[in-house]
């Protein structure tokens, strides 16, 4: 039932992808997914190209995948291993994961965190306060890492 969900998800992005993303199973296996996200227009992160590897564990949908950049980017929610702070990627009390969200909905908010940073709700604290206080040199930084790894 799982993989059936899972292949019916891929097949819909494939067909009709979200502006932007692009997803396939890494190796043939439908438990890794790598997807490639261009970055947003209006963003110090636009013109880059940023791998996205989804662990997808064998209780989902009633678990949400694991995200994670395999692209070092500069940004409050995404730590040094790529690791993806994000409320709709974590269960309930602490999260707002639900079943229904799908493959899509988990690809589409983490190129909307591209765009939007939620500096209240950091994973790397520095980059949050530099995005708060020194916006200017944030967004410097960003395009530095883009143009250095996401190009």
């Amino acid at each position: 039932m799982q993989r059936q969900r899972i292949a019916r998800e891929l097949e819909k992005l494939a067909s009709a992808p979200p502006t932007g993303i692009s997803v396939a199973p890494r190796d043939d296996k439908l438990n890794f997914l790598e997807a490639q996200m261009i970055g947003p227009d209006n963003t110090p992160y636009k013109n880059g190209v940023f791998k996205v590897q989804l662990q997808i564990s064998e209780k989902y949908p009633f678990s949400p995948p694991i995200v994670k950049f395999l692209t070092k980017v500069y940004h409050p929610n995404i730590d040094d291993n790529g690791r993806v702070c994000m409320d709709l990627t974590k269960l309930p009390p602490k999260g707002c994961w639900r079943p229904t969200v799908g493959l899509e909905g988990v690809l589409i908010a983490v190129r909307m965190l591209l765009e939007s940073p939620n500096a209240d709700d950091p994973l790397m604290v520095d980059i949050a306060d530099e995005y708060n206080n020194t916006y200017s040199e944030f967004v410097k930084k960003a395009q530095m890492y883009t143009e250095k790894y996401a190009c």
